[in-house]
């Protein structure tokens, strides 16, 4: 290797760990801003004393290193499909290798819809933790947090629009100021109580534990604040690889973060009293103002890599027929996962405002936090050891031992999260539950509408053999359809109607595959049928965005070119009657499902079909 490849490779390497920094470490960097004081206040409140802050400490420690450098970093990263992750990812993945099970689809589809609860919360506690240290410079502006949280979170959202090109360049370099800023005040107070590193010996943890377990476990559902963004490492894996990810994590956030929280427990050792707000305690108060700024902007960004990931999911829940279609707006001309999704921004913008107001605090907010979290790391947890089993062939042992460790780890965080139901845990349960039934409802109602269809329809090789003598029309009629071997009830529709078929008849179907990525040369696949009749099939992965027009362009290497202008998409347009015929689908789901197949988006916007080359044929449909 050449002096200058390599030492392109090492900046590149670099801007990506930059990169990684910035976006993936957002949600985990912001923890300290509440985790260790509501560790403090869990189960009506611990006792600052050397043993509870010894044994929170080791709890911390151990939980960071188990769950994140052990579970995360070092293993899950590994599941990666086709260099992509997250909970929709691995399920895709265990998908195309027929390893999906029933039971394995549903924890999915239930992880990904508490992705959404998640999405949520997050953007609420983190900014409302970071304008809660005005109150500590001064008490009299407590009064003016939550309309401050409130002005940033509604800027944050409007700007979504413009795309986050310009902003998301400045993320590396804040959060590394950030991590530098918090690494430093933790060393500051470790520097005067030296002490408190001995918390790193688990035996500390595990006294904790056993001197009061049902208080230890109360504490539990706080510690797993500080591991809370976990998944976002394994989310973000296509958009940087897995090494950048690793390195920024060992060489940047898990320092940093370690010996910050190291630090809030040097510094309540020093004084009791700091365990109100033990970060901000431990800023000098030169410093608290420019500090606030600073955590602001880290909670920022923080919201920013959450509110673009919940664009994410939903644009894979749609390609996997989990979701409604849905108007996607691309921001970026360069960056394929730059997009704007107006519907989930506004209504995530509405409960986020609605979680601010109607809980004021982020310790009030703490504890609807962590649910979400849990159960999405324990599905993930489980998914990834099938992988490993069936795709890896680990041997048993190996996956039994390694997932009862796992599991017991992450069980006994959503145990001790499942404590915090009646407090405001019920909230992100909700959401799951909601975005859960949405899903089902969407799949199976697909599903049940696919069957009708295909019991109405006529297979092609009879309708061709059979084809009726009627006049040709020149021009290209191009029929959307998700059965290639059924005539579309388009066709059938404008042939009664019109009794007349185009010279050159096209069935398209559109496929996504369990892949994040279909390459170009895959894109198209066409056959030949018989006078001028012709099956083309256009794939895409999860990750892509369909543009019929573009897709058509590449059909010309099979011998056929498509003149927008002399070629007619037709599309059907079912009208969806409710019905209790089908036990997938009983008359609340079949009702539900006609409700959201009216909000979904047009499949001429969806597909990037030109609206004046489309004719659509309306038919109504009795699930």
């Amino acid at each position: 290797m050449s002096v200058a490849t390599s030492s392109f490779d090492t900046k590149r390497l670099a801007a990506l760990c930059l990169g990684a920094t910035g976006i993936v470490y957002g949600d985990i960097g912001t923890s300290p801003l509440y985790a260790i004081k509501e560790c403090f206040g869990a189960g009506g409140g611990i006792d600052p004393d050397p043993a509870a802050i010894f044994g929170i400490l080791s709890l911390v420690f151990w939980a960071i290193i188990l769950v994140v450098s052990l579970k995360y970093v070092s293993f899950v990263l590994k599941a990666d499909n086709r260099g992509e992750g997250g909970i929709l990812a691995l399920q895709a993945l265990v998908s195309s290798q027929g390893l999906g099970t029933p039971a394995l689809l549903a924890m999915g589809l239930f992880g990904a819809a508490l992705f959404f609860g998640d999405g949520m919360i997050t953007p609420a506690i983190s900014v409302l933790s970071a304008i809660e240290g005005l109150q500590v410079a001064d008490q009299r502006l407590e009064a003016f947090v939550v309309p401050l949280s409130l002005v940033v979170l509604v800027g944050l959202f409007a700007i979504q629009k413009h795309g986050t090109a310009r902003v998301g360049a400045a993320f590396g370099p804040v959060m590394l100021v950030w991590f530098a800023a918090i690494g430093a005040l933790g060393i500051n107070q470790i520097a005067q109580q030296p002490g408190v590193l001995a918390a790193v010996h688990p035996v500390h943890g595990l006294s904790f534990l056993a001197a009061d377990p049902l208080r230890a476990f109360h504490v539990l559902g706080s510690v797993v604040l500080v591991v809370t963004g976990g998944e976002a490492l394994y989310a973000d894996m296509g958009h940087f690889g897995a090494l950048p990810i690793r390195l920024a994590w060992f060489g940047i956030a898990m320092p940093g973060l370690l010996l910050n929280y190291f630090g809030q427990g040097a510094l309540i050792l020093s004084d009791a009293e700091a365990v109100a707000n033990p970060f901000y305690r431990m800023v000098p108060e030169w410093g608290l103002y420019p500090m606030v700024g600073l955590a602001t902007a880290a909670t920022v960004i923080a919201s920013q890599a959450v509110i673009s990931g919940v664009f994410s999911i939903t644009r894979q829940a749609v390609q996997l027929g989990l979701l409604p279609r849905v108007d996607i707006d691309h921001t970026s001309d360069e960056e394929q996962g730059q997009i704007y999704i107006p519907s989930a921004n506004w209504l995530l913008l509405a409960a986020v405002v609605l979680l601010v107001v109607a809980f004021g605090s982020s310790s009030a907010l703490a504890a609807a936090y962590g649910i979400a979290v849990t159960g999405t790391m324990a599905i993930t947890t489980i998914m990834a050891l099938v992988v490993a089993r069936h795709l890896w062939a680990w041997p048993r042992w190996l996956c039994l031992t390694l997932g009862a460790a796992l599991l017991i780890l992450d069980l006994s965080f959503m145990g001790a999260n499942l404590l915090k139901i009646p407090e405001g845990g019920w909230v992100p349960l909700v959401v799951g539950g909601l975005m859960f039934a949405l899903m089902g409802t969407w799949m199976h109602g697909r599903r049940a509408l696919a069957r009708r269809l295909a019991s109405d329809s006529l297979p092609i090789e009879t309708f061709l053999a059979r084809l009726p003598d009627v006049p040709r029309v020149a021009g290209t009629a191009i029929f959307m359809t998700g059965n290639a071997d059924s005539v579309p009830m388009a066709l059938l529709h404008n042939l009664k109607h019109n009794k007349a078929l185009h010279e050159r008849v096209v069935f398209l179907r559109v496929v996504t595959e369990d892949i994040p990525r279909v390459p170009a040369r895959d894109r198209v696949t066409a056959e030949g049928l018989a006078d001028g009749f012709y099956r083309l099939t256009v794939r895409y992965g999860f990750f892509q965005d369909p543009d019929i027009p573009k897709a058509l362009r590449l059909a010309k290497a099979f011998g056929l070119e498509f003149d927008m202008m002399a070629s007619s998409f037709f599309v059907g347009h079912e009208t969806i009657l409710a019905s209790a015929d089908d036990p997938l689908l009983p008359i609340w789901r079949s009702a539900l499902f006609m409700m959201m197949t009216r909000f979904s988006a047009r499949a001429t916007d969806f597909f990037r079909i030109p609206p004046n080359r489309v004719v659509e044929l309306g038919a109504q449909v009795r699930l």
